[in-house]
């Protein structure tokens, strides 16, 4: 999957960064449609789609469910005493 990444991240920056035109733009576009049509790509998809459905089918529970207590909040800080203020003004 790696290795997909990469190659799909190195065709994207030769198409954008490429001076050659638009003959090496259709070069890539085919080169790409023939990876995703590969039957070990389409495997590789198909597992990854129904990993992330069971992990959402798995989830969706615990994020219905309601809170049965709010967490506990902080004790406020303790304030140092504060200075009696003077007529002449700081010192």
């Amino acid at each position: 999957m790696k290795l997909l990444t990469l190659a799909a991240g190195f065709a994207t920056g030769y198409v954008l960064g490429s001076r050659a035109g638009r003959e090496a733009y259709e070069q890539i576009v085919t080169q790409v449609r023939q990876v995703r049509a590969n039957p070990t790509v389409v495997k590789a998809q198909e597992k990854a789609a129904d990993a992330v459905a069971a992990k959402v089918h798995e989830a969706a529970p615990k994020a219905a469910a309601p809170k049965t207590a709010a967490p506990k909040a902080a004790a406020p800080k303790p304030q140092p005493p504060r200075r009696p203020a003077t007529a002449a003004g700081p010192q």
